[in-house]
Order: structure tokens, then C-alpha cells, then sequence
């Protein structure tokens, strides 16, 4: 059996590599702190889930679903829009469901990118950008984003003549795996630049509704022009604990929405309809879950990064996501050096920067979706390394 170059080229998935080495690690009797994988210990909300439950009962939603949504789910993502970001969407043109936000982003670089053409990505960044611009035939070029600016890209610093080749950017603030915001100056200037270039602005807002001290994420849809360059793509994954349901959106310029939508026609049937009634349920209570939830992740981001500054540790608190990114002590030289030793020593489970990309080597990521006892248990066996 011969398999395509593409294939030989992809690594393994940095969660399932994660997922291997906590399975052996439990395996010989390891009482493991799982730092690791980004996935929501908090269960979904009652209402969402009796939404669900009465959907799945009623016949209506038992056959295929519209490619694009049901446009009950797509005018319930444009309210919504309306209501957090007061961004105007029309169902009809400016938003496509979607299997989840990954699946949207990997169709992306089928439906932007032919062959040979560039792909602008964050490095460090969510691995599924560059997997997938390799996927479709493209070239990933990752453009580093560093601590000292904020992992702000310096949009000045892109070689024009790859610029002039790229067709597509992906932003994603807050941003995974730092933890970092963008300035408003920062998304404004983002906004110009793919105006300039002619190059689709790609937004994963996956974590806009994870936010505390009284910062509050902003669409890039909020910004002039954006619709002319812009699409973001969004989930109920992270906001309402639903990761296992996926379902998704992807909303903004109508043509590129289209393409999208053209793209997802050909290759999936669209989601369960009774997971759109129950994500339209969802939006219906956001605020007030929102807010109990981040007091929740917030008591824990304080619990981790205040236990771990007290040991000797040197870490920001972020404003978003629920994310701790900071650097390897020492003496350890290495990302995978580190987390390697990590485990196999405390038993304490995180991800290595460089999972994110090169310029992720020196850092690691810890993530706050894990009981309060199991963290500062972290705390307590991070003091004898």
C-alpha cells in the first residue's frame, strides 16, 4: 500500500502522542496530575443538555440536516454575535455551521489554498494550522510570535515577497497555547495589512468567552473593513463544556463563507440537528453561565500561578484562556527534556512548547481544567524538582 507524500509528511498529533504517554504512565502505577490536554472538566449545563434530550425525542431531527445549519442554529449564532460583539451577520450569507471549530479550520486550507500556495501561521501555534495547510497542498510559513511582543506578530518583519505569495493568515487571540490578548491596535493593523496583501484574515476565536480581571475578548469582525478580508471561526466547545458534541461556526465575508460551505457540501452532512437546537438553547443563557464559570477557571489560573510563584517560579497571569504558558527552569535545556522529566518524576502531566512549534522550545503549557485539589497537588510535588 503506497501512501501519499502528504501523509509521510504529517506528525503524529501532539494530543494523541499526549494521550500514549499518560496511558503508559498510569500503566506503571503513576498517580498522574493531568496538566495536559485543554479539554473542559466541568460537564455541560443542564439546560443545554435538556434542550438536547428533547430534540433527540422529536422525529423532525432524526434525518439529514442542511449543509450550511438549520438556519434556526445560523440566526441564533448571528443574535449572539449581535448581542456579545455587536457585529451585524446576515444567516443566510455571513455564517456556516460547522463540525466543530477544527473541522471548519482544516476545510479552510482545502477551500484557500492550491497547491504551492502559503499559508501565514503563529509559531508557537495550534498545530492543526500547519497539519493542514501540508494537507491541502500548501506551504506553511510560521512567522514567530514572542514573549517580549506580547506573541503579537510584527507585521513589518514579513518578507514582502512572501507576502505577495500568501493567500491566508491565522490570528487566534486569546491565543492557544500562551495565553496572550491582542491589542485592539494590534487586530487594527492586522486588518490593514491583509487589506494591502489581499490575504484572508483567518480568526480562530476559540476562547473569546474564557476571560478574567475585567478583560474582555474582542471579533475581529469589530474592526473596519474586517468583513471585506475577515472570517472567524468559533465552537461551544470551550464556552459551554461541550467539546464532545462538536459543533461549531464559521462567520464573516459572505464570499469567502460560500467557498467554506461549498467545500463542507462535498466532504461531511452537516450536524445532528438536535446538537444545533441544543447549541441554540445555549446561547440563550450564556451570561450568566459565563460568568460562574470564569470565577471558577479564575480561583484556579490564582491557585496555580500564585502556588508556583511562591516555590520560585517566575509566571504571568494570563487574561485569557485556561492556559499557563511559562518557561522550562532550570537546569533542563529543552522543552520534551523537561515534560519528560516532569513525569516521570512528579507524575505531573504537561505539554511541551515545542508541540506548538520551534519557537516554542524553552516553554511549556499547563491547563487549569482540573479540580482545585489536583492543582495545588501539582504545586506540592513542582517544589522538589
Amino acid at each position: 500500500m503506497k501512501l501519499t507524500e502528504k501523509i509521510r509528511k504529517i506528525p503524529p498529533y501532539l494530543f494523541a502522542e499526549i494521550d500514549k504517554r499518560k496511558e503508559a504512565a498510569i500503566a506503571s502505577g503513576i498517580d498522574i496530575v493531568d496538566l495536559g490536554i485543554g479539554d473542559p472538566d466541568l460537564p455541560t449545563p443542564d439546560y443545554i443538555i435538556e434542550a438536547m434530550v428533547a430534540a433527540v425525542k422529536n422525529p423532525s431531527t432524526h434525518n439529514y440536516p442542511p449543509y450550511q445549519g438549520i438556519y434556526e442554529f445560523r440566526k441564533a449564532v448571528a443574535d449572539w454575535y449581535l448581542d456579545r460583539f455587536g457585529v451585524s451577520l446576515d444567516p443566510d450569507k455571513e455564517v456556516v455551521s460547522l463540525i466543530g471549530s477544527k473541522e471548519g479550520i482544516a476545510h479552510a486550507f482545502l477551500t484557500f489554498l492550491d497547491p504551492g500556495d502559503i499559508a501565514l501561521l503563529p509559531d508557537p501555534g495550534y498545530p492543526v494550522y500547519k497539519v493542514n495547510t501540508i494537507i491541502a497542498g500548501g506551504v506553511p510559513y510560521s512567522i514567530p510570535i514572542k514573549e517580549e511582543n506580547n506573541y503579537e506578530i510584527d507585521f513589518d518583519q514579513i518578507d514582502p515577497a512572501i507576502a505577495a505569495k500568501a493567500n491566508l493568515i491565522f490570528l487566534n487571540y486569546p491565543n492557544n497555547p500562551t495565553g496572550a490578548v491582542a491589542s485592539d491596535e494590534y487586530l487594527e493593523r492586522a486588518v490593514e495589512w491583509c487589506l494591502k496583501h489581499d490575504c484572508l484574515l483567518c480568526m480562530d476565536l476559540a476562547y473569546s468567552e474564557v476571560y478574567y480581571d475585567g478583560y474582555l475578548p474582542k471579533s475581529i469582525l469589530q474592526f473596519k473593513n474586517a468583513k471585506k478580508i475577515a472570517i472567524e471561526f468559533h465552537s461551544l466547545s470551550k464556552t459551554f463544556n461541550m467539546t464532545g458534541w462538536r459543533i461549531g461556526m464559521a462567520v464573516g465575508n459572505a464570499e469567502a463563507i460560500a467557498a467554506l460551505g461549498k467545500i463542507k457540501t462535498n466532504i461531511d452532512s452537516g450536524i445532528f440537528k438536535a446538537i444545533q437546537y441544543a447549541g441554540i438553547t445555549a446561547f440563550s443563557g450564556y451570561k450568566d453561565f459565563i460568568k460562574t464559570q470564569n470565577q471558577i477557571y479564575q480561583k484556579r489560573r490564582d491557585l496555580l500561578v500564585d502556588g508556583l510563584n511562591e516555590i520560585g517560579w517566575k509566571i504571568k497571569k494570563p487574561k485569557a484562556t485556561f492556559y499557563i504558558w511559562a518557561r522550562i527552569p532550570e537546569p533542563f535545556k529543552t522543552s520534551k527534556e523537561f515534560t519528560l522529566d516532569l513525569l516521570e518524576k512528579t507524575g505531573v502531566l504537561v505539554v511541551p512548547g515545542t508541540g506548538y512549534g520551534d519557537n516554542g522550545e524553552g516553554y511549556f503549557r499547563m491547563s487549569i481544567t482540573t479540580k482545585e485539589d489536583r492543582l495545588l497537588e501539582a504545586v506540592k510535588r513542582l517544589k522538589n524538582i
